[in-house]
Order: structure tokens, then C-alpha cells, then sequence
């Protein structure tokens, strides 16, 4: 069976938002993050990802994420309430909204895994929630040189 790892990116201040919640100072070049190597390997090794609703809501059409997203697997989103509008899928790329917590969204999200690793995708708040309840088994901190001055820290 595969491992959840949770992965963070922060500034050097220690902040993984700022203050708006934001998190485009940390990503100024997603071309280059694209074609990382750790990325790369992240894609193989992953059977499904785990995100919050906020990751979700980013995409302005919810039908981006079928043949765009980096990870074309199952994706589990916690959250309230499902979208009114089931996004689009393809045959790898599935979404399952679930309602009543992380807890069973990476719950799930193993048993989608199969022995690859669930990646879970997430804000501060989501990095704090896996941490506080041990949900990880690995934490990968990523730093970016630069100082947001404040802004929600996820560890």
C-alpha cells in the first residue's frame, strides 16, 4: 500500500497564504514547476489526490481539471456540499465529493490508491486539519525565497 503525503509549500517567513489567502507569491513560475522533476515523480507515484474545496474553486470551470490537471486520478474533495454541476471526467481523472470530513475523504482516497500514494493537495487550514489528527505519513515542505511579511502559517 502507498504512502499519504501531505506536501506544504512556505516562504522563507513561514507562511504557506497571505494575508488574502493567496498562495500566487509561493507559485511565480508554474511552467517550471510543471516540468520539475518532482513533479514528474510525484505524477508517477500517485493513485489519487485529496484536496478541500478551496483547491477545488480555483479553477473558474470545474471542467478544466479533466485532461489539465497535472493528476489525471481519482481526486476526493472534502467539503460541505457537492457542486451543483458534476465537473467533467475522462477515464482516469473521477471526483468524489465528500461530505463528512478528511478523515474519510483519504479514507477513500487509499482505497482509489490502491499501492500508489494519495497526494493531498491543500491550503494551511488543510495542512493544519492532517497534522493535528496524524492523517499523513509523510510531510514534504517545499520553500520558496521569499518573504510574504504574514499571511496563515500551515505548520
Amino acid at each position: 500500500m502507498g504512502k499519504v503525503i501531505l506536501g506544504v509549500t512556505i516562504s522563507l517567513d513561514g507562511f504557506a497564504e497571505d494575508n488574502n489567502g493567496s498562495v500566487g507569491a509561493l507559485y511565480p513560475d508554474l511552467d517550471t514547476l510543471r516540468n520539475s522533476e518532482v513533479l514528474r515523480e510525484s505524477i508517477r507515484t500517485t493513485g489519487s489526490v485529496v484536496m478541500a474545496w478551496k483547491e477545488f474553486a480555483m479553477a473558474e470551470d470545474p471542467d478544466w481539471f479533466a485532461g489539465n490537471y497535472e493528476y489525471q486520478v481519482p481526486i476526493f474533495v472534502f467539503t460541505d456540499k457537492a457542486p451543483k454541476k458534476h465537473p467533467k471526467e475522462t477515464d482516469k481523472l473521477s471526483f468524489t465529493f465528500v461530505t463528512d470530513g478528511i478523515e474519510n475523504a483519504i479514507r477513500q482516497a487509499k482505497a482509489a490508491a490502491g499501492n500508489k500514494n494519495v497526494t493531498i493537495i491543500g491550503s494551511a487550514s488543510t495542512t493544519q486539519q492532517c497534522l493535528k489528527a496524524g492523517l499523513a505519513d509523510e510531510l514534504h515542505i517545499d520553500i520558496i525565497p521569499v518573504f510574504l511579511k504574514g499571511g496563515f502559517s500551515a505548520i
